[in-house]
């Protein structure tokens, strides 16, 4: 293998493992926001302890997404200094309000809605989860921004040192593509929140321990994850679809297995990519449908990969086109599951349903997997740039680090990030099977002349 490989592997091994956690808990502080207004206004306490109890999960992985995010930014620096030199004028300032988001806002309001309770009116205490919603979704914006800059580059000058710098923040921040993608990366963060808390209900259901919140939690990830489903789709991913067919068509082409421009262009349901002869094996079509959801008639021409040189067009190809497809297919099955399942809900029949419980429950995981189909979609559909018709990716990576070395780093985080996967199981596991009744251990009461109560 050569250097530029293992560098792209290291990178994609530590941003995928990373996002493992920052998906469930920008999904879940808003989950955990909603659970406490119902707790607010209803006045039943057991809303309450369902927070705290998602709140102890939240905390957990909170603190492994800082542990896995620090290591992957400094990544620009060892294993892609080029990039990081000559967009560090670029990027470097929404990575940094990220950082102040991340660290200082969500985990300031996180500390106080995990202790604060018995020391804060329950005003307070809804504002302190509120506040560690909007820290973890202004962070994950400044994230999005930064990626939308390199997929689609606006507000910049070229220096003549050949580094770029912002020409206007605001026109930077307003990225139409940034809000595109935004939108579409939280709808698929609620989906994975709403996945896990369903499926927890299930299993609770299912094992007969814990039902009345087995119940709470099929309801709210049931509701949640319909809505978000349906939005993931359309409008966001429609809409994101529309924008990278205008500004990255290759990637479409790439995503759908198109090698040939054709007017009324087919969506391939199931089919296997052949480069050598530029086709589709065994292929399911639906004819007209890619046109029509690209540009809204079904005799709109679409561009294939023979329409762009070979050195501008994505690759792995492969790789992205199975990608997509696991995306797209899983988020249809979403769509479909909780579909049934919110119908089973007003019909008052999901909680005893074991026929569905099931789905639900071993569920569990796919979330995770079409989160990561997805970045790894927009990720290899850019390719072979870096920043997006600025920077290829070969003139990104760190030249002085030998292939040896980034094989050698990438081998040890596999080691430190299978002993971290252990411990986020062992730990989530303990917290579910002992159960929300945990949560509701009274916290010490405050000395009286400590803290005044808000």
């Amino acid at each position: 293998m050569d250097a530029l490989l293992l560098h792209r592997l290291h990178f994609a091994f530590t941003v995928t493992y990373h996002y493992l956690f920052p998906q469930l808990t920008m999904g879940l502080a808003l989950l955990m926001v909603v659970m406490k207004l119902i707790a607010f206004r209803t006045g039943n306490d057991r809303w309450n302890q369902a927070s705290r109890f998602w709140a102890k999960i939240f905390a957990i992985n909170f603190i492994l997404g800082v542990v896995t995010g620090i290591p992957m930014e400094f990544q620009f620096g060892t294993n892609w200094s080029e990039f990081a030199r000559r967009t560090g004028g670029v990027i470097g300032q929404p990575l940094a309000m990220e950082g102040v988001f991340a660290f200082f806002l969500e985990s300031t309001f996180l500390g106080l809605f995990l202790f604060g309770e018995k020391r804060l009116s329950k005003l307070a205490h809804f504002g302190a989860a509120f506040m560690v919603f909007l820290g973890s979704w202004i962070s994950g914006f400044f994230i999005i921004v930064t990626d939308a800059w390199m997929q689609h580059p606006v507000a910049y000058h070229l220096l003549p040192n050949n580094t770029y710098e912002v020409s206007s923040f605001w026109q930077f921040m307003l990225n139409p593509w940034a809000w595109i993608q935004y939108a579409h990366n939280m709808c698929g963060a609620v989906v994975t929140a709403s996945f896990v808390v369903a499926s927890t209900g299930a299993f609770y259901l299912l094992e007969k321990s814990n039902e009345e919140f087995g119940r709470l939690f099929l309801k709210i990830g049931v509701i949640a994850g319909l809505v978000s489903c349906v939005i993931q789709i359309f409008p966001t991913g429609d809409f994101h679809g529309r924008y990278v067919a205008k500004y990255q068509p290759a990637a479409i082409a790439g995503m759908e297995g198109l090698f040939r421009t054709q007017k009324g262009a087919p969506v391939v349901l199931i089919g296997q990519p052949d480069e050598n002869a530029q086709k589709i094996d065994n292929p399911v079509p639906i004819n007209d449908v890619l046109s029509f959801l690209l540009y809204g008639t079904t005799s709109a021409e679409v561009k294939g990969l023979n329409d762009f040189p070979p050195d501008q067009r994505p690759e792995p190809l492969p790789l992205l086109y199975y990608s997509y497809h696991i995306m797209a297919g899983l988020g249809t099955w979403f769509l479909l599951l909780m579909l049934v399942a919110a119908i089973m809900l007003w019909r008052g029949k999901l909680y005893s349903a074991r026929w569905i419980l099931w789905p639900i429950l071993l569920s569990f995981p796919l979330p995770y997997v079409a989160n990561a189909a997805g970045w790894m979609t927009a990720e290899i559909g850019r390719q072979p740039w870096l920043v997006y018709g600025l920077i290829r990716t070969a003139e990104g990576y760190s030249i002085h680090v030998s292939a040896g070395n980034a094989l050698f780093t990438l081998l040890g985080f596999l080691g430190m990030y299978s002993v971290l996967s252990i411990l986020w199981i062992v730990l989530v596991y303990r917290f579910i099977r002992t159960g929300p009744a945990a949560a509701a251990v009274a916290l010490p009461e405050p000395e009286p002349a400590t803290l005044t109560t808000v």
